[in-house]
């Protein structure tokens, strides 16, 4: 189990994934519905059994695409909509351009416009379609990267579905959680959706170039991070401009460093 919370905790009405098309870059799904039928004395029983069920499911998956995804450095980008995903992706794939390579999947409610986007930018892309689904799953990533090569792969960035709430309970078999927040959201959102941020392993404030026309308080919004998330690394930066990028460039050739050294090492014990 990832240890993130049961579906149940959320209180959301759980997806089942439908298949990537062989053909283009779209994945769609389709909610879930389960009506409850000869359990009169506990009426959300049936409910309850199968959403445990996707959560394990989930789980599963997201172990067996961990080690599918074991050659890269694996993002799962979080944040509301709006705060600037997209607009970071484009320039972290056109600043690393020649020096890591990066494959991007994206979860939108409608449309591709991220993916192509991210594609002009230079990246290979997938979208996934959830429609009506507030977050991406195990499964659904799974499916989406079969669309896209992963041999020599440097970064696979996920960026899910612009939501603070739902894609917090769902592993997708990333290395990294990186949580996004803008200055125009207000300090304290990391306090009023504690969990997407207490798991990130990165936190990033966006869109600093602004702050002091929007009144962003840097200082409540810092301490509101180290609350809630003491050990994230915090990055300060805006996508428009520039600013800031470089150290979030800087962490992710690091982190990529890494994880190619702990391959290797564990390719040298093997032998």
């Amino acid at each position: 189990m990832s240890g993130r919370p049961d579906a149940t905790e959320r209180g959301s009405a759980p997806a089942e994934p439908q298949p990537v098309p062989a053909a283009g870059t779209t994945a769609s799904t389709r909610d879930v519905r389960v009506s409850p039928h000869g359990t009169a004395a506990i009426p959300g029983a049936r409910v309850v059994q199968v959403q445990k069920s996707l959560m394990v499911h989930n789980d599963g998956v997201a172990a067996a695409n961990r080690e599918a995804f074991r050659g890269s450095l694996v993002l799962n980008v979080v944040s509301s909509p709006g705060s600037g995903k997209t607009a970071l992706l484009e320039r972290t794939v056109r600043d690393l351009d020649g020096d890591l390579s990066v494959a991007i999947v994206v979860g939108d409610l409608e449309t591709d416009n991220d993916a192509e986007r991210l594609h002009a930018a230079g990246a290979p892309s997938v979208q996934i379609v959830t429609g009506t689904v507030c977050h991406l799953e195990a499964e659904m990533v799974a499916r989406a990267v079969d669309q896209l090569d992963l041999g020599g792969l440097d970064v696979l960035v996920i960026e899910n579905v612009g939501n603070l709430v739902c894609p917090a309970a769902w592993d997708l078999g990333e290395d990294l959680r990186v949580t996004m927040l803008s200055v125009t959201e207000g300090e304290d959102k990391p306090l009023k959706y504690p969990r997407i941020f207490k798991d990130a392993d990165a936190v990033l404030i966006n869109k600093i170039d602004i702050a002091e026309v929007v009144g962003f308080d840097r200082v409540r919004a810092l301490d509101a991070v180290r609350k809630v998330a003491p050990g994230a690394r915090v990055f300060e930066l805006s996508a428009r401009t520039g600013e800031g990028v470089g150290d979030w460039l800087d962490y992710l050739r690091e982190r990529r460093r890494l994880k190619a050294s702990a391959i290797a090492a564990a390719a040298t014990d093997a032998s």
